[in-house]
């Protein structure tokens, strides 16, 4: 993984979809543009979930990290949708 200052991180170990990603998206609305997310999930749903989401917005999904139990992904915010 990539040597980033994580400015928050969410645990969304053990909540089942569609929870990891309702909680990135309430997490990210609270964060200043520039900001950078922590996420950590054990739902295998939240790799599409996730990357479709950063794919229509603004936000940067700057690493991910896919493991036996845990997927995390590192996610700079950005305004919010893309218009």
């Amino acid at each position: 993984m990539l040597n980033i200052n994580i400015d928050t991180v969410l645990d969304a170990s053990g909540l089942n979809c569609p929870l990891p990603l309702l909680k990135t998206k309430q997490a990210l609305h609270k964060m200043s543009s520039g900001s950078v997310l922590k996420v950590i999930a054990t739902d295998a749903g939240s790799v599409r979930d996730i990357t479709v989401f950063i794919e229509h917005s603004d936000h940067d999904l700057l690493d991910t990290f896919i493991g036996e139990i845990e997927y995390i992904y590192i996610i700079r915010c950005g305004l919010g949708v893309k218009k």
